[in-house]
Order: structure tokens, then sequence, then C-alpha cells
């Protein structure tokens, strides 16, 4: 991997922000892709099967090269809009948002590590083949080992909960070099996801986001060039951005999926007839309680909203500084994510258990399917602890102070 130098200024392909026009006409196309989805959400839930038919309607639609450049026949949008599409896919169908979430964040890498001069044959190739970018990148899982030998290296072991791996066309994958002149490094590469001595090992068996495709997956000799490199893991700002681009694409998930209980929770109140016996009420949909319920839940969760699009503004104003970025602007913008991250896990886990307050009984009936939702959120609120994005919010408020670099902040 080349050193940092000039020439990687003119790394990245963003800029400005997103107008209103781009916004309105991904999430016209990501609505269409939902209401398909939409259709069989809790069957194919229950089959619990790997999504290949659920990322084909996401190449289909276009939004599979939606972030990429407009030069090499990408969609040319703006990272506010792809937190928007992840949002609105999340209302129906969480699990496919969160494969898409991580394509966007594990493809982005090209412009975050490679020089301008580099990105044009990864672009090329990825949006003519409309590649889906899965990961095995999981840092807490160190499993993975690249051995030198004659023609580059040979990967082998096994990574944990990588998402998309089983269904993408490309696995990102870190890995420690052992050996060489990279001896001791973790890298970031590429591989084909049918290359030989790739076995996804299809365990994933969580309670929710159960068509996330994030199982394990074994690497046998699989071979390694130096032409699957993107680079090194190191600590230079700009490059690792995509700590907090995941973790704001985690907190429009939630939301996302919290927006879309209460829109069902809604259709099942106003479908019901009759108050509780000891309500003055005359329908169901007018009992004050109800009323009080609801009121809380959507006022909370529009304040969500607001301050994730107020971050997916920032964050996009943030990439276009390029390596002009600093370890302080970019530890500003991880706080400023930090915070969206914490309210969307804490309401998104509250609305969509306390919903069920609201809709009564029936609601519980697993016809329904309204239990989907707490699912979801509650698997994958999981990801890594919101304890630790307090942690974060208060160092900074009270001392200054930003935590280290890494894949998790």
């Amino acid at each position: 991997m080349a050193e940092i130098t000039a020439a990687h200024q003119e790394r990245i392909h963003w800029s400005g922000a997103a107008s209103q026009a781009e916004l309105d006409s991904w999430q016209t196309i990501a609505e269409g892709v939902a209401r398909e989805l939409a259709v069989d959400v809790l069957e194919r839930d229950r089959a619990n099967e790997d999504p290949h038919r659920e990322l084909q309607l996401l190449r289909d639609s276009g939004l599979v090269n939606l972030l990429d450049p407009v030069e090499f026949g990408g969609g040319g949008a703006h990272w506010e809009t792809a937190f928007l599409v992840i949002r609105t896919l999340a209302r129906v169908d969480a699990s496919v948002a969160q494969v898409l979430a991580y394509h966007f964040i594990n493809k982005s890498n090209i412009s975050f590590l490679l020089p301008r001069a580099e990105q044009a044959e990864w672009y090329r190739a990825t949006i003519d083949g409309k590649w889906f970018w899965g990961d095995s990148v999981n840092p807490v899982d160190p499993n993975l080992e690249l051995t030198v030998n004659a023609d580059g290296w040979r990967l082998n072991g096994v990574k944990h909960f990588s998402t998309g791996a089983s269904v993408g066309d490309r696995i990102l994958i870190s890995a420690a070099v052992t050996g060489g002149t990279r001896d001791g490094q973790l890298v970031l590469f590429v591989v084909n996801a049918d290359a030989a001595g790739v076995e996804p090992l299809g365990d994933w068996d969580a309670l929710g986001q159960r068509l996330s495709a994030s199982g394990s997956v074994r690497y046998t000799d699989v071979r390694v060039t130096e032409s699957d490199l993107l680079g090194e893991l190191t600590d230079q700002p700009f490059a690792n951005l995509i700590t907090p681009g995941i973790q704001l694409a985690f907190a429009n998930l939630y939301l996302g999926i919290a927006q879309g209980a209460l829109e069902q929770a809604r259709d099942l109140t106003r479908a019901r007839r009759n108050a509780w016996f000891l309500s003055s009420a005359d329908l169901y949909r007018n009992d004050p309680f109800v009323l009080r319920v609801f009121g809380e839940f959507v006022a909370r969760v529009d304040a969500v909203e607001a301050l994730a699009d107020r971050a997916a503004r920032r964050f996009d104003s943030v990439v276009a500084l390029g390596d002009k970025l600093t370890f302080e602007s970019r530890g500003a913008i991880e706080v400023e994510i930090a915070k969206v991250k914490i309210v969307s896990s804490e309401v998104g886990v509250e609305v969509t258990n306390r919903v069920f307050e609201a809709t009564g009984s029936s609601s519980a009936k697993s016809s329904v399917g309204l239990d989907l939702f707490w699912r979801n959120i509650r698997t994958h609120s999981l990801h890594d602890p919101v304890d630790y994005k307090k942690l974060e919010v208060g160092a900074h408020f009270l001392n200054g102070e930003f935590q280290p670099i890494s894949l998790y902040t």
C-alpha cells in the first residue's frame, strides 16, 4: 500500500450535499423495493434463508450502486441519501437493510483507502458486475491469518459475524500478515465469494435479523495476491471514516425499525372498533391512554429522525474533506453520531417493545408479525455496547477527550 501523499488528496468523488431532488428520487426507489419486500416479509423471516432473491431486487433497482461515481456508471449519490435508503428499507425488512448498509460501508473502502488513480479499475468492475460486498472484518474476532507464499499469501481461519459474505459477490476481509515485508500488518483485502477455500458455515441462528446472512465463514488456503489488497488498517483519520459511517448506518437501521413498528401499530389500532369497557371513548383509537402512548412514541421517534438527518448532512461535509480531515474533526463527527446511536437504540427498543401496550393482546398473535420489529432491533442493537457510546459522548463533553481510532470508535 502506498504511503499517504499529496496524490491521496484527490481520493474521493463525494462533494457538496444531497439535493432534495436526489433524496426524493432515491427514496422513491427504496419505497418501491420496500413494497415488494413487504409482501412476504414474515414468511421469509420464518424461513431463515439467505436473501439471494432480495439482493437481486436491490441490484435491479440500482440501489447497489447508489454511492458509486457517476463517471463509471454509478448513482453518484451522497451519504445522506444512502442513510435515508437504509432507514426506508428498515421500516419493512431490517435484515435486507442491514446487508445493504454493510455493502455501502464495505465498498466505500475503495475511496477511503486507495488513491483516486487506483480506484477506477475497482469501481468499473463492481459497477458493471453489480457486485454485492459482504465482509469478514469483525475486530473482536481476530482469527484470520495471511501467510506469505510464493505468489502472494494464503488465508486461513474462521471469521464469525460475516454479514453478507454468504450471499455477496465479493468479501471484504481483515487479517494479520505473517512473514514477508508486511509481517505484523493488519490489512484489508477483497476475495471472490466463490473462490476456492471460501466456505460459509450457515450458522446464523439469531432471534432477529434472520436474513442478514451474518454467519461464520471458514477460509482454507484461499489465494490472495497484491492486487486484492485495499490497504493497511492504520489510524489515519480519513481512512477510518468507515467507523462513524457504519455507526450512523446502524442508527438509521434502528430508526427505520421504530418507524415501521409505529406504522403497523397505527394500522392495527385504527382497525379496532371497541374501546376498553371502562373507557369513555367511542372507538379504541380515541381512548386517551392509547392516544398518550402514540403521542409519546411519535414525538420521540421524530426527534431521533431530526438528529439522524443532522448527523448525515454533517457526515457528508466531513467526507468531503478527504485527507485534510484531522483527528479532531473525525472525533467530532464520531461523537455526533454516537449521540444518534444512543437515542436510536434506546428509543427503538422501547417503542418496539411497548407498542404492544397500545395495540392490545390481539397484536401478539404470531400471524400479525408485530414482534418482528422488536426481535430485529433487540438483536442488532447488541452489536456493540451502547454504554460505551455514552462514555464516548460524556468523555468529550466533560473533558474534551476523543476515544482512540478503532473499528468501533
